[in-house]
């Protein structure tokens, strides 16, 4: 297995209980992904970037690319090279005089500066082994059979009792029966059933 993996932006999705995004990774040729949580301004750069919106002055990662571009620095890739306490490591690799630099990055940033340059985002194999998603692993073979309620116990005799109580106490309640004539002093054309009925006057 080669150590790089390369990968491509699938979405970039947001959390209704959280401030937080999360960007989706997708392995080329497979179907197999890579979720990082990002943080809100992060996710708003990838996205104003993939919809190549035009700002009327540089973002941030639109200033990193320029200062790369002018210290005759040219961006080759990025990479995702560590998974470490649930926290991922970046890497923006360029190319200055013919020699390669590396710099030490949050995959965030890699990956916004990455839309920006147009350039391929590698994934470390044991990063994509640890954190990847294959989602057909996911979807249980069989479905499981649904649950059979149980019958429900009768009552004891003191629930038995309590139950008495409560049918008196619903009994000795009045209420408008179907045939009562008396008539709603309203004057629109609803039904009369879609009205509510005054309580008669004693």
């Amino acid at each position: 297995m080669p150590e790089m993996i390369e990968v491509q932006i699938d979405s970039v999705r947001v959390h209704l209980m959280t401030p937080q995004r999360l960007v989706v990774l997708k392995q080329v040729g497979s179907e197999r992904y890579l979720p990082i949580w990002v943080g809100p301004y992060e996710a708003e750069a990838i996205t104003v970037a993939l919809q190549e919106v035009e700002m009327i002055r540089p973002l941030t990662h639109d200033l990193l690319k320029n200062v790369f571009g002018a210290f005759q620095a040219r961006i080759k890739r990025i990479e995702i090279i560590k998974l470490q306490n649930e926290i991922f490591y970046g890497n923006i690799v360029a190319e200055v005089d013919g020699r390669e630099i590396n710099v030490d990055s949050r995959p965030s940033d890699a990956i916004a500066l990455s839309v920006r340059a147009h350039v391929p985002i590698l994934v470390h194999h044991s990063v994509m082994e640890e954190a990847g998603i294959i989602p057909e692993q996911d979807i249980p073979d069989e479905e499981e059979a649904p649950e059979t309620a149980e019958p429900v116990p009768p009552l004891s005799p003191e629930g038995t009792e309590r139950l008495s109580i409560f049918e008196d106490f619903l009994e000795k309640l009045e209420f408008d029966k179907p045939d009562d004539k008396d008539k709603p002093d309203d004057d629109d054309d609803a039904p009369a059933s879609d009205k509510p009925k005054k309580p008669k006057k004693k």
